[in-house]
C-alpha cells in the first residue's frame, strides 16, 4: 500500500508500549533537561509571535468576559427574591401555593413532574382565618385583600382594609379609623397637599367614582417602597374585592418571644392541606422572613423563571460561541506556525518537547486572557444587569457573585486553551523527523479530513432538523430556539469551510479577476491556495450574521403577523382605557347606553396554563387569553370563526379555541378542553367555536364572567366601541360618539382615555415588553459585539501570519497599490461570502417557525440588515487592512523590500 507523502507510518501497539517503558526508565536529569528545553522554546516562541498571541489574548479574553458576565446575571437572577413591603409588619403570611404541577410518563422513562408559577393570585377560603388565629403563638391574624384604586386625578393606589394596616406598620398620624362605608384613611403620600381629616376625596374602586370622607391620615415607619394605600372598613373592602368567601392572604403577628420557626410550625399544624376554594387544589404555605415578599408579588418568580429560560437559552449560545472562538483562534495561531514546528521536529525536537512547549505557551496566554476576562466580566455583568427589567424583583449582587462570575469566565479559558492548542499541533508533533522536514515546506492540505466532512454534514442535518423545534415556541422564545438551531449550522459551516470556500471561489473568483486586474489575480490565487485560511476568515462573519439576524428577525416576524391578524379582527372604531387600574365591568354597559354607539365590548386579559407533552416530556405552557362579552361582540371583533358560533360564548362553561391549538389538541365544537385558569383552578369548558385569528387574539377566548373570579383584579384593560353608521356628528344634539363616550365614562373618574382603536388594543401580546427589549439588547448588542470582535481578532491573526507572503510579493515586484488593492478584494470576498452564508444559515430556522406559526416569510427591517452588513464590513476591514499596515510595516505596504 502506498503511503501519502509527508505522513508517518502508524505506530504499532508494541512500539507504543516500548516507548512508554523507555520513557519511564528515562533518567530524571534527561526529563529535567527536556522540560528546560520546552520552557526555552516556549519563551522564545512567545517573544517571536507576540503579535499573534496578542490577537489570541484579545479574542479569548473577550470570550471569558462574556461567559463570566452571563454567569453574573444568571447568578443574580437565581438569588433574587421579591421585596417585603406590604407585609413588613407581619411575622408570617399564610397564602395559597402559587405553583402548579403536571406529572407525565415520558417515552421509555420514569414519570416526571414539571412546575410553573401561576400569574394570577390563588386565594384562600375565609375559614382558614379562624384556624390560623387559634394557633399557638399567634397574637393577631388579619385577612388581607386588595383592590386597585385611583384618585379623582388618576393617581393609582391600593385599596385595603383598615385592620390590615398593622401588617405594614401603618399608624394614624391624624384623625381616626374609618367607621362606615363612606369613610377612608389615606396614606400620607396621597394626602400630601390634599384633603385633611374631615375633608372629601373622590375615589374609583369599583364601578363609578364615589366621594368619601377622609377620617384620618396614616403613615408607616417602614422605610420600604410600599405602594400608596387607601384604607376602607373591612366590610366595605370585602364588598369591593368581589370574593366574600375568599381572601388574598392572611397576615400574622406573633406574640412576644415566639421565634420564627416555632410560629411556622404552630401555624402549619392547624392549616388544612388545601386552600379550601372549590375547584382549586392549591396547597397552603406559611411564609416567613424574605419569603413574605412572594405573597405580595405573586408573579415575580414566574417572571424570573421566564427570564432565566431566555437567558439560559442565549447563555447556551454564548458558550457555543465562546468555544468556537477559542478553538478557532488558537487553531489558527498554531496552524500558522506549522512550518516552524515541523522544522523543529526535523532538527531533533521530540514530540514531548513540542507539545510541552505549545502547552506552556497556551497556558501563559490563557492565564493572561483569564485575568483580563475575569476583570472585564464584572463591569460587563453589571451593565447587563442594569438592562434587565424584572418589575418588582430587584437583582441583588451578593459579595461572592463578582469573584464567582470572574472565576467562571477565567476557568473556561484556562481549561480549554492548553488542550485545544496541543490538539491543533498534534498532526505536526507526531511526525517523524524525516517526514516533518517535508511538511515544513509543504503547501496547505487541499482536502479536509474525512472526519471533518462527516461531522460537518451531520451537524448541518441536525441544524436543519432542529429548526423544527422553533415551531413549538412563540415570540422571543421562538427566537431563542431558532438561534440554537442556527448555532449548529454555524459550526457545520466552520467544519465544511474549505469546501464552501471552493464553491465561493468558483462563483466569485472570475468576476474578481476581471474587476481587479493584477490585484484580482493575486487575490484569487491566494484564496485558492489557502481555502482553509479563507474558511477561517469568514466563519466568524457567518456567526455574527446568523446570530444577529435570528435575534432581530424572530420578534418582528411574529409581531408583524400578530399585528396584521389583530387589525384584521378589529371592527371597533374607538377604544376606552382606564390607566393602570383598568375599567370595571359597568363601564362597558355605560358606554352601550351612550348615543351613537352600536356596540361595546369589555376586554379582560388573563392567562391560562395548559398541560401538554412535547416529545413525550411533560410541559406546562402559560398562554395569555382574552375574556370578552358575547353581547355585541360581532360588532367590535371578528376572530374569523371557522366552526361553531361565538354567540354561545356565555356563562362559565364555554371557550373558543384557535384553529392551530384546536388541531393540536384534537378538539372541536362540543368537545371539552382541560385547562387551569390563572389562579390554578381546574376547568374543562366546552368548545363553542374555532377561529382563525389566534396569532393576534390568543389561542383561547373566554366569556368575561368565566375569568372575572379568577384574576387578581377583575378590571377590563380596554372597552372596544363600535359607533353607529347613522350617529349624529353635527346636527341635532351637536355631539359626536367620542364625546358621548367621554360623558358616559365621566363618573368613572380621571385617567379614562377615549381614542381611535388600533390592532394593538386587542393583540394578545404587546409589541415588545421591556423585558424582551432587555434580552434583545443583551443578545444582539453584547454577543453581537463580541462576535464582531472575534471577526477583527481572527482576521488580524490571519493577516499577521501573512507577513512573509507580503514581503515575498514586494520582492518580486508587486506595487503598494496592487498589494493594498489585493487585500481590499480579499476582504470584500470574505465579507460577501460571510454575509451570504450567514443569511442562508439564519433563514433556515427563521423560515421554519415563521411559516409554521405565522404563515408568512421571515421579516427583518431593511435598515437593521444594512446596519449588520455595515458593521461586518467595517470589522473585516479593521481586521485586515490595519494589521497589514502596522504588522507588515515597511516591507508589506511601505517601500519595496530587498
Amino acid at each position: 500500500m502506498k503511503r501519502r507523502a509527508g505522513t508517518a507510518a502508524p505506530e504499532s501497539a508494541d512500539a507504543r508500549k516500548r516507548r512508554t517503558a523507555a520513557a519511564a526508565r528515562e533518567p530524571l536529569a534527561v526529563r529535567q533537561g527536556s522540560r528546560r528545553a520546552s520552557a526555552f522554546l516556549a519563551r522564545r516562541s512567545l517573544a517571536t509571535h507576540r503579535r499573534a498571541w496578542a490577537a489570541v489574548i484579545v479574542a479569548t479574553g473577550a470570550a471569558a468576559a462574556l461567559v463570566g458576565a452571563f454567569a453574573f446575571v444568571i447568578g443574580s437572577l437565581l438569588v433574587a427574591a421579591p421585596p417585603v413591603q406590604r407585609y413588613a409588619g407581619a411575622d408570617a403570611v399564610v397564602a395559597a401555593d402559587q405553583k402548579v404541577s403536571y406529572t407525565a410518563k415520558p417515552w421509555g422513562s420514569e414519570p416526571r413532574t414539571t412546575t410553573a408559577y401561576l400569574p394570577e393570585r390563588a386565594r384562600l377560603d375565609r375559614s382558614v382565618l379562624a384556624a390560623v388565629a387559634g394557633a399557638d403563638g399567634v397574637a393577631q391574624a388579619v385577612a388581607d385583600d386588595s383592590v386597585p384604586v385611583s384618585t379623582g386625578d388618576g393617581r393609582p393606589a391600593v385599596g385595603r382594609s383598615w385592620p390590615s394596616a398593622v401588617l405594614t406598620r401603618y399608624a394614624l398620624a391624624e384623625g381616626r379609623a374609618p367607621r362606615d362605608a363612606t369613610e377612608v384613611v389615606l396614606d400620607g403620600s396621597l394626602a400630601a397637599g390634599g384633603p385633611a381629616p374631615g375633608g372629601r376625596v373622590v375615589l374609583r374602586a369599583d364601578g363609578a367614582a364615589r366621594t368619601y370622607t377622609v377620617s384620618g391620615i396614616a403613615r408607616t415607619g417602614h422605610g420600604g417602597d410600599a405602594p400608596p394605600a387607601v384604607f376602607f372598613t373591612e366590610s366595605r373592602l370585602t364588598a369591593l374585592a368581589g370574593h366574600p368567601g375568599r381572601v388574598d392572604a392572611i397576615g400574622v403577628v406573633a406574640e412576644p418571644g415566639v421565634s420564627r420557626d416555632a410560629l411556622r410550625d404552630a401555624i402549619g399544624a392547624v392549616l388544612p392541606e388545601r386552600s379550601g376554594v372549590p375547584g382549586s387544589d392549591r396547597g397552603v404555605r406559611v411564609l416567613t422572613g424574605a419569603e413574605r415578599g412572594e405573597a405580595e408579588h405573586v408573579d415575580a418568580l414566574g417572571g424570573r423563571g421566564d427570564q432565566l429560560a431566555l437567558l439560559g437559552s442565549i447563555g447556551g449560545t454564548v458558550l457555543m460561541v465562546a468555544l468556537l472562538v477559542i478553538a478557532s483562534t488558537l487553531s489558527q495561531a498554531i496552524r500558522q506556525r506549522s512550518g516552524e514546528l515541523a522544522l523543529l521536529r526535523a532538527v531533533g525536537a521530540s514530540p514531548r518537547q513540542l507539545r510541552s512547549a505549545i502547552g506552556r505557551e497556551a497556558g501563559r496566554v490563557s492565564a493572561a486572557a483569564a485575568l483580563l476576562g475575569g476583570i472585564g466580566a464584572v463591569p460587563l455583568g453589571l451593565a447587563m444587569r442594569s438592562l434587565l427589567t424584572t418589575g418588582p424583583l430587584p437583582l441583588p449582587v451578593p459579595w461572592w457573585l463578582p469573584p464567582a462570575a470572574a472565576l467562571a469566565g477565567g476557568l473556561l479559558v484556562a481549561l480549554l486553551a492548553r488542550p485545544v492548542a496541543m490538539l491543533a499541533a498534534r498532526s505536526i508533533t507526531r511526525l517523524r523527523p524525516a517526514a516533518a522536514l517535508g511538511a515544513a515546506t509543504a503547501d496547505e492540505p487541499s482536502e479536509p479530513g474525512r472526519f471533518r466532512d462527516v461531522a460537518g454534514v451531520v451537524l448541518a442535518f441536525a441544524g436543519i432538523s432542529s429548526a423544527g423545534v422553533a415551531t413549538t415556541q412563540s415570540g422571543q422564545a421562538a427566537g431563542a430556539a431558532a438561534s440554537g438551531a442556527a448555532m449548529s449550522l454555524v459550526i457545520a459551516v466552520a467544519l465544511l469551510g474549505p469546501r464552501i470556500s471552493r464553491i465561493a471561489l468558483g462563483v466569485l473568483g472570475r468576476p474578481m479577476r476581471k474587476a481587479g486586474g493584477v490585484s484580482g489575480f493575486l487575490a484569487e490565487r491566494a484564496a485558492s491556495a489557502h481555502t482553509r485560511r479563507l474558511a477561517t476568515a469568514f466563519t466568524p462573519i457567518v456567526l455574527v450574521v446568523a446570530f444577529v439576524c435570528v435575534q432581530l428577525a424572530s420578534g418582528p416576524t411574529m409581531e408583524r403577523a400578530a399585528g396584521h391578524q389583530a387589525s384584521a379582527a378589529l371592527r371597533a372604531d374607538l377604544v376606552a382605557t382606564g390607566g393602570g387600574a383598568g375599567l370595571p365591568a359597568g363601564a362597558a354597559e355605560a358606554v352601550r347606553e351612550a348615543p351613537g354607539i352600536a356596540a361595546a365590548t369589555g376586554v379582560l386579559r388573563s392567562t391560562v396554563v395548559l398541560a401538554d407533552r412535547q416529545a413525550g416530556e411533560p410541559v406546562l405552557t402559560r398562554l395569555p387569553v382574552l375574556g370578552v362579552e358575547a353581547r355585541g361582540l360581532s360588532g367590535t371583533l371578528d376572530p374569523r370563526v371557522t366552526a361553531g358560533d361565538l354567540d354561545r360564548l356565555t356563562g362559565r362553561d364555554a371557550v373558543a379555541v384557535g384553529a392551530d391549538r384546536a388541531k393540536s389538541l384534537d378538539v372541536g365544537p362540543g368537545d371539552r378542553v382541560a385547562l387551569r385558569l390563572g389562579d390554578g383552578t381546574r376547568v374543562e369548558p366546552r368548545v363553542v367555536a374555532v377561529y382563525g385569528h389566534a396569532l393576534g387574539l390568543g389561542e383561547f377566548l373566554f366569556p368575561r364572567e368565566a375569568l372575572a373570579g379568577h384574576v387578581s383584579a377583575a378590571r377590563d384593560q380596554v372597552v372596544l366601541i363600535r359607533t353607529g353608521s347613522g350617529a349624529e356628528t353635527g346636527s341635532g344634539s351637536g355631539t359626536d360618539p367620542a364625546a358621548a363616550v367621554r360623558r358616559a365614562l365621566a363618573p368613572y373618574g380621571g385617567g379614562v382615555v377615549v381614542r381611535a382603536a388600533t390592532g394593538d388594543d386587542v393583540a394578545i401580546a404587546p409589541p415588545v415588553s421591556d423585558g424582551d427589549n432587555a434580552v434583545i439588547v443583551i443578545g444582539v448588542g453584547v454577543i453581537g459585539g463580541f462576535a464582531l470582535l472575534a471577526v477583527v481578532s481572527t482576521l488580524a491573526l490571519i493577516t499577521i501570519g501573512r507577513r512573509g507572503e507580503f514581503r515575498l510579493l514586494r520582492m518580486v515586484g508587486t506595487g503598494r497599490r496592487q498589494l493594498r488593492r489585493m487585500l481590499v478584494l480579499e476582504t470584500g470576498l470574505v465579507t460577501f461570502a460571510g454575509l451570504v452564508i450567514g443569511t442562508a444559515v439564519a433563514a433556515v430556522p427563521l423560515t421554519a417557525f415563521a411559516v409554521s406559526l405565522a404563515g408568512t416569510a421571515p421579516y427583518l427591517p431593511p435598515v437593521h440588515y444594512a446596519v449588520i452588513a455595515g458593521a461586518v464590513a467595517l470589522a473585516a476591514a479593521a481586521g485586515t487592512l490595519v494589521p497589514a499596515a502596522s504588522a507588515g510595516g515597511r516591507f508589506a505596504l511601505g517601500r519595496r523590500a530587498g
